[in-house]
């Protein structure tokens, strides 16, 4: 039987909330049926970098996404040990995010120990001092007591085991309220938005591809505004306007799109792709079929456009370099031309419609 929670979170549902709510919802919606799941691995790689900078960025790390994306790789990067440090952990934390329950309270103690490990001596536990949270010039927010934590953390865990509120509502709550218990020593705001992520991933996985943190750092005056005014007020609705605001900004952003400008290169092998069907062609006969000798122009020109673009897959892609290796064309790739076929035929019936009457 479950213990019931008389802890509630004080905010109003607003009018502006429930019409970002319902923009957001048929933005998900029209993005899961239109993804590609080859295209998706390669949008989940480059959001979660995005992810990632973004919210250290927001805590003064100044690393940059191509500086993470060689830490990811293994490589060597020249920076501050702790920004490596930091970049490492939030890579370790993201990777894990699968495995965690947001609504267990232990989950989010080895979190927090996964993504403050080597960073703090007290890494997975709750502070136990005051802390307060500057501004840019004066304390903007003192914190509860710290023997007060382990008690608001677990009103919190409990209320978000068992509202019934939409995930993009409980999920903004639980970050606002996060902040402002501020729980741990350090890496508390990176934590609620690690948090906040893995709440709406449980309503629609496509929340792990969607760098809502880097959007939110793209903002980040108003960010911290809208936590104060919250705090300030007393209610968490000042937040929770501005962070769903943010996740419908993340959303639209994160749309693949469907009908991508191509060269008349990258359009030419797409319609020789179609015609060949899945089986697909190799390289040297995409070169034949297409009448061009020069390998490396077409290479550059052509092919890798085509790949980069997420329009053309390899056969093999784990052996880029095959004898083997063929070409064929993605969901993607279809689209666009449907769509290049599409708009030709529009613009010609215009241009005929213009010879009889004006447009």
């Amino acid at each position: 039987m479950k213990k019931e929670n008389t802890y509630q979170p004080p905010f109003t549902i607003t009018p502006l909330m429930l019409r970002l709510i319902a923009d957001i919802s048929e933005a998900v919606g029209r993005i899961s049926a239109q993804t590609d799941s080859a295209l998706d691995l390669r949008l989940r790689r480059l959001n979660r970098i995005r992810t990632i900078q973004g919210s250290l960025a927001i805590e003064g790390n100044s690393l940059n996404e191509k500086q993470i994306t060689a830490i990811l790789d293994g490589k060597h990067v020249i920076a501050p040990p702790r920004e490596i440090q930091e970049a490492r952990n939030a890579i370790l934390a993201y990777d894990h995010l699968e495995k965690w329950n947001p609504g267990n309270e232990k989950d989010l103690l080895k979190a927090h120990g996964v993504l403050m490990a080597g960073l703090i001596d007290k890494a997975g536990y709750y502070r136990q001092a005051g802390v307060g949270v500057m501004g840019d010039t004066s304390l903007v927010h003192v914190a509860p007591p710290a023997g007060r934590v382990p008690h608001l953390m677990g009103d919190l865990f409990q209320w978000l085991q068992t509202t019934d509120h939409h995930p993009l509502l409980m999920s903004s709550v639980f970050h606002y309220e996060f902040e402002f218990i501020h729980p741990f020593e350090d890496g508390n705001g990176r934590m609620g938005r690690l948090w906040q992520t893995l709440i709406l991933s449980r309503w629609n996985p496509l929340f792990l591809r969607i760098p809502v943190e880097s959007i939110v750092y793209a903002h980040q005056q108003e960010y911290y505004t809208a936590l104060q005014q919250s705090t300030q007020q007393g209610t968490v609705t000042p937040f929770l306007e501005f962070m769903l605001d943010m996740i419908r900004n993340a959303v639209l952003g994160a749309t693949p799109q469907v009908t991508p400008q191509v060269t008349p290169q990258v359009e030419r092998l797409l319609r020789i792709l179609v015609d060949a069907g899945q089986i697909g062609l190799s390289r040297k006969e995409l070169q034949e079929v297409s009448g061009l000798s020069d390998r490396k122009s077409f290479m550059a020109r052509w092919l890798t456009p085509a790949l980069e673009a997420g329009l053309i897959e390899m056969a093999i892609p784990d052996k880029p370099n095959s004898r083997l290796q063929r070409y064929r064309v993605t969901n993607v790739g279809k689209r666009t031309v449907d769509y290049v076929v599409s708009t030709f035929k529009k613009d010609e019936s215009l241009r005929l419609l213009s010879r009889v009457v004006p447009i």
